[in-house]
């Protein structure tokens, strides 16, 4: 019971810290189960729970350190300036076109089920367009973030392939069946982007854009009075010969990264410097490439191994498993023939207060076995519990959501506040297409 108060407290004391900017996220995901620890009376134990929680996070630390670097020099060369043209062709300066033909963007790229690709991509690819129209990244990241949580329950994503090994089902069993589930969720992604759009359309009107000629280069962050940057010249960091080869070279990395050949980190550690040497031979415009982007790097990695430490933390002492039993035994006998649609609501609160790992191999095994004598199959436990995906994304133990508001310089806390809700409606029009095409019973 001790272990279960004080996972809560911890998790509710860093949720309300981070959100009313009391602390930045790095020191809170720090100093806050510290803290904890040493209250419980685990302060000679700490030094190992918080190593082996940054070994277990470095290989993704490492990903995001030369993944923004790629994208960064592949953008600084000019990769997606033909891009940009032509989606300020299409969109016509019209913000509701720009916001929905982000979400689409976002839905078509999440279909390689890895987020931080399909942050990297779109980001990369949209941000310079919002800016150029002044248009809040808020708004792009959201619709990026939601659309992302809906496809991140394809069977080669995180959750479906480990809910498939934990309950021994097949991915694919799983999956099918929730084809009208994804439909519903991206649906309702597009509605939402209209809905976004719609106002910053109402906010902006049909935008002046700068002239096609000008090439440009913008830093994404606001300056001290919280406005838009100014568009600066950037033709000396332009590399229009090389285009072809910085194409040629991000599709045969998406490729390896798709087939996975090679580790993701070691991927992207090789390409950047490929990037680099390709686009900048010279060692001073090497280091002037690297310079710029520290600053976004540094803030990124450090948060995703301050991560570590946190969740190296709850998992050492036990805190993860108290908190999961002790939900479980709060619900009453009464409720075996509902457990589905509950382990679809409880699937919210869990993914977002406790990790994938966490969830998929050590709550959703229990509650299998509990609705198993009541006739409510794995298969349809394992379809339930995917269902609050787009939430889980919301929680500050999901490391590729620290890189995409690093890549849109957006506030996380900001972030949290304006997708919350409509993460929720994401999810309710998704448990509600679970059980109207049956895909979960509501009791059994």
């Amino acid at each position: 019971m001790m272990l279960t108060l004080l996972g809560f407290g911890m998790i509710l004391t860093f949720m309300v810290l981070i959100m009313t900017k009391r602390l930045s996220p790095l020191i809170a995901l720090i100093i806050v189960p510290i803290t904890f620890a040493v209250a419980a009376g685990f302060a000679p134990k700490l030094g190992p729970m918080m190593l082996s929680g940054i070994k277990s996070i470095a290989p993704t630390g490492v990903l995001l350190m030369f993944a923004i670097l790629y994208f960064g020099i592949v953008i600084d060369a000019g990769l997606f300036d033909p891009l940009i043209r032509v989606l300020l062709k299409v969109m016509r300066g019209d913000p509701l076109r720009v916001v929905v033909g982000t979400a689409v963007l976002a839905l078509i790229v999440s279909l390689d089920g890895d987020g931080s690709t399909t942050y990297m991509i779109t980001v990369s690819a949209l941000l310079p367009l919002y800016l150029r129209l002044g248009m809040r990244p808020l708004v792009m990241v959201c619709v990026i973030f939601i659309a992302n949580g809906v496809m991140n329950i394809t069977p080669w994503g995180g959750p479906t392939s480990r809910v498939a090994a934990a309950l021994h089902l097949d991915a694919g069993a799983i999956f099918v069946p929730m084809l009208p589930i994804i439909v519903a969720g991206a649906c309702t992604v597009l509605a939402i982007a209209w809905l976004l759009g719609r106002g910053e359309r109402r906010r902006l009107g049909k935008l002046a854009l700068v002239p096609k000629h000008l090439r440009t280069e913008v830093a994404p962050c606001l300056d001290q009075d919280g406005q838009l940057p100014s568009i600066q010249p950037a033709d000396d960091t332009k590399r229009p010969r090389l285009i072809w080869i910085n194409a040629t070279l991000t599709f045969v990395l998406m490729a390896t990264l798709v087939a996975d050949i090679v580790p993701i980190p070691v991927l992207f550690m090789v390409a950047a410097a490929l990037a680099l040497l390709i686009n900048y031979p010279r060692l001073s415009d090497q280091r002037q490439r690297i310079a710029a982007h520290a600053e976004n790097i540094l803030a990124v990695v450090s948060i995703i191994f301050a991560a570590g430490i946190f969740t190296g933390i709850l998992s050492g002492t036990g805190m993860i498993q108290s908190m999961s039993h002790a939900v479980l035994a709060m619900l009453p006998p009464s409720f075996g023939p509902y457990l589905a649609p509950i382990t679809a609501l409880l699937s919210l609160p869990f993914t977002f207060f406790l990790s994938n790992d966490a969830f998929y191999y050590g709550v959703v095994p229990i509650i299998a076995q509990v609705a198993g004598t009541y006739g409510i199959t794995p298969l349809e436990i394992a379809r339930a519990s995917l269902i609050g995906q787009p939430v889980h994304l919301l929680s500050p133990l999901v490391p590729s959501t620290y890189l995409l508001v690093g890549l849109a310089s957006v506030d996380f806390g900001d972030h949290q506040r304006f997708a919350f809700r409509w993460t929720l409606l994401v999810c309710a029009l998704m448990f509600a297409a679970g059980l109207s095409f049956v895909i979960f019973p509501f009791a059994r």
